[in-house]
């Protein structure tokens, strides 16, 4: 991480991916859709310019107005209710958040355009309509597309990960979850209420 600070012009993937806190796949799904610039060396090796990395950070900041200090909404999306109701109380103690819980991918769908969440956690495997379909819906939609969807699964395998990132999630946390990486992967790791 030293490096990252260092204040040199260029990152390579993993040193923009731990500037951006994402893993560094998501990072290389970014960059082959086109939504963050990258340079590729003779060698054949991707490189980040500093500059367009704090751009699509700052870009990325303005279509996620909790970070200017509003309400978070965070739809939670998995059939394991230990799970959301773990979720819920975590996010319950934390300020400015309002969430919401579906057990299914019908009753997320439904959600997605009543409850208007800011951000989806979206487990992959449930029956009926699965994490990697309602991604797709969400991201399909003009209406839904900017929705941030963070998918969490207990099968983090490469296939399973490579197939949501893919469908437009943004990147994909294992299960059990590691708390402080989903909370500064939303953007609220300082606004843990006290107690």
């Amino acid at each position: 991480m030293a490096s990252v600070a260092s204040g040199k012009p260029y990152l390579t993937p993993n040193e923009a991916a731990a500037l951006l806190m994402v893993a560094p796949a998501t990072l290389r799904v970014w960059a082959d859709k086109g939504l963050l610039k990258a340079h590729t060396t003779a060698g054949g090796h991707r490189r980040f310019l500093r500059e367009d990395v704090d751009n699509f950070q700052r870009e990325r900041d303005q279509i996620n107005p909790h970070s200017a200090g509003e309400c978070l909404r965070i739809l939670i999306v998995d059939d394991e209710t230990s799970l959301t109701r773990y979720l819920t109380a975590l996010l319950k103690d934390i300020a400015g958040t309002h969430t919401a819980t579906a057990g299914d991918g019908f009753s997320a769908g439904h959600l997605v355009h009543t409850f208007h969440p800011d951000v989806v956690l979206l487990d992959l495997m449930m029956d009926g309509l699965d994490g990697f379909q309602v991604c797709r819906q969400i991201k399909s939609d003009a209406s839904t597309r900017h929705i941030r969807v963070i998918a969490i699964t207990g099968y983090p395998t490469t296939e399973n990960i490579e197939r949501i990132l893919a469908a437009g999630a943004e990147t994909c946390l294992p299960k059990p979850l590691d708390e402080a990486k989903l909370l500064a992967l939303l953007e609220l790791q300082n606004r843990v209420r006290q107690p």
